[in-house]
């Protein structure tokens, strides 16, 4: 019995012997891949994380926010029939709906019935006419780019040759008699996201092209929140009792265009219509509410 018992302990430690040997001949032994470590951002002489470079949309356009389309995607589904089923950008409230009040709900219905068959100027889509695009629609429509300087982040979009400067030593909000295209920013850096905050819209630019609009009285905290060297997530809470039942979020997810090489792009030469009838909120519908 003992005798049966060491040769079997002695063929059993053969075979863990020769088991590596065994292995190494059909390739090395798959090892499970480490955890993600969190992304560790280069910094800027002033102590920003680099996020410097060229972004873009992975779902572009501002036919509507409510699902995300482009002009170019809401021809295609005209003439061929097809809706493509895009997200909505909203994702507070879970619904994915901006939270019209009643009154605005029924001059949004207005403003896209007009843009269906337009008769006035206000009627055409601020961006269609080649005015400045506002905050967060910037962020949602072409590619920009990010250049970081010393107590500052600076986007730069080759669309309208817009820029925009956000400070970020804490400095106060202009005026609130100050109205402005893209409002005025303020900054500050809460790890690997920037977070804006913006006040002082003039609200004569909308959304989207449907009309989806907001008023002057409009603040919209931003947050750039950067995932890894080449994603960001773009979201925008957009805080308006004039127009709006409660807040509302939106999200926009970008990309890295590490290629991307900026061209001038002037829309129509010579256009200047940037007078009271640009606003898509007119004096007596706002009067009216």
């Amino acid at each position: 019995m003992r005798l049966h018992q060491t040769v079997m302990a002695l063929g059993i430690c053969v075979a863990l012997v020769s088991l590596p040997a065994s292995l190494s001949g059909q390739g090395a032994v798959p090892r499970s891949p480490a955890s993600p470590r969190p992304w560790p951002p280069a910094l800027t002489p002033d102590g920003q994380p680099d996020v410097q470079g060229s972004w873009r949309p992975v779902i572009g356009g501002t036919q509507s926010v409510d699902p995300a389309k482009s002009s170019a995607a809401d021809f295609e589904e005209r003439i061929g029939g097809v809706v493509k089923p895009n997200p909505s950008r909203i994702v507070d409230p879970p619904d994915g709906h901006i939270p019209y009040q009643p009154w605005a709900a029924a001059l949004q219905k207005k403003l896209e019935a007009a843009y269906e068959n337009p008769t006035r100027p206000e009627h055409i889509d601020t961006q269609t006419r080649c005015l400045l695009g506002p905050v967060p629609r910037l962020y949602y429509f072409p590619t920009f780019q990010i250049i970081q300087t010393a107590g500052s982040v600076v986007f730069v979009w080759d669309e309208y040759h817009a820029f925009r400067v956000v400070p970020l030593d804490g400095r106060p909000h202009v005026g609130a008699n100050m109205k402005l295209w893209m409002g005025d920013a303020r900054g500050r850096w809460e790890g690997n996201t920037l977070v804006v905050d913006t006040t002082n819209l003039n609200a004569k630019s909308r959304f989207d092209v449907i009309g989806d609009f907001f008023s002057d009285n409009a603040h919209i905290v931003e947050r750039f929140i950067f995932v890894d060297a080449n994603t960001m997530n773009y979201e925008a809470t957009i805080t308006d009792s004039t127009v709006f039942t409660r807040p509302w979020t939106m999200r926009v997810a970008q990309r890295r265009m590490p290629d991307e090489e900026f061209w001038e792009w002037a829309c129509h030469e010579g256009d200047r219509d940037t007078d009271r009838t640009s606003t898509g909120i007119a004096d007596s519908d706002t009067d009216n509410k």
